[in-house]
């Protein structure tokens, strides 16, 4: 089955010269979870504004389930649904009108039960009748995504879409999303909070510099640059690591308390054995350990420091 949205050769260097994205290829495939990451200014929200039709490439193609976005811009953009970082609303409408507005925008007749269950699914159905204005930075949020969803997209864009939202209402967006992919929407999602990425997403792309520098299962790219790291807590603190240790690369402590020593979770053997039986030749005894898995965050933030 071919990918929902393709995106060849593309690039976007704005009037003042600057390049926002050099040369993405990128394949995201149906009912996928897709995270973006990247710092700020890495070109996410141009490419998302590009996929979406709101901005020109420069060059190269894209298409949304086999519609050009250029030649074929209204059947794809009839596609998308877009969650924008900015909270833009209209502040003086009602939650049940500026949904029931977006929906017809795409030409979709009146669905009064679909855009009941929507507000009901975003936990806003008691805020209908509501004036946008009178709303929390998080209910904004909401009506967001109703909006983006009142047309019943094929593919959602969520620019950053917990931004300066509590704990609770990021978690019911995860179950919401979730929700979404089951029915076969293709969910991408831009963050900067990676345990996001990290719980949600199916795979994981890396822009930096307006180019992508990687793209990989999560599960995969955990597994292959994933490190564990053993940390021992010493009996007696170290002022130094012992020479007949150098060979294991241990980090002692600033309060020379414990030894972290870090291996590879992929090798053949993690050196574990050897390191504890060098620490008993040495005298050195330790009264507990524990093991720590390299999260996404510690992922990406080494990816982007490698690149830079």
């Amino acid at each position: 089955m071919p990918p929902i949205i393709s995106v060849e050769n593309l690039s976007k260097t704005y009037a003042t010269g600057l390049p926002a994205l050099k040369s993405i290829d990128l394949s995201i495939d149906r009912g996928e979870i897709f995270a973006l990451l990247g710092p700020n200014g890495a070109g996410k929200t141009t490419l998302i504004s590009i996929l979406c039709g709101i901005v020109t490439p420069s060059e190269g193609r894209a298409s949304i389930d086999g519609h050009d976005i250029v030649r074929d811009y209204r059947a794809a953009r009839a596609l998308v649904g877009l969650v924008p970082q900015e909270l833009t609303t209209d502040h003086f409408e009602s939650v049940w009108s500026t949904t029931s507005f977006s929906r017809g925008l795409f030409g979709k007749p009146k669905d009064p039960a679909k855009i009941e269950r929507i507000l009901r699914d975003l936990s806003l159905w008691e805020k209908k009748d509501a004036q946008i204005r009178t709303l929390s930075g998080g209910m904004k949020r909401r009506v967001l995504i109703a909006k983006a969803l009142a047309h019943e997209p094929r593919v959602l864009f969520l620019d950053e879409p917990t931004a300066g939202v509590d704990v609770g209402l990021r978690r019911d967006m995860w179950a919401l999303v979730r929700g979404l992919r089951e029915t076969g929407v293709t969910i991408i999602l831009t963050t900067h909070y990676i345990e996001e990425a990290e719980e949600m997403a199916d795979r994981v792309g890396v822009i930096l510099g307006g180019e992508i520098i990687l793209t990989e299962d999560k599960a995969a790219l955990m597994a292959k640059l994933g490190q564990k790291q053993l940390t021992l807590q010493l009996a007696e603190p170290l002022g130094a690591v012992p020479p007949a240790l150098a060979g294991h690369q241990l980090e002692l402590a600033d309060d020379g308390c414990s030894l972290v020593y870090t291996y590879d979770t992929q090798g053949d053997r993690t050196g574990i054995t050897g390191l504890l039986t060098d620490l008993a030749a040495a005298g050195i005894h330790f009264k507990d350990l524990q093991t720590k898995q390299s999260s996404l965050e510690d992922i990406f933030v080494g990816l982007v420091g490698a690149n830079r």
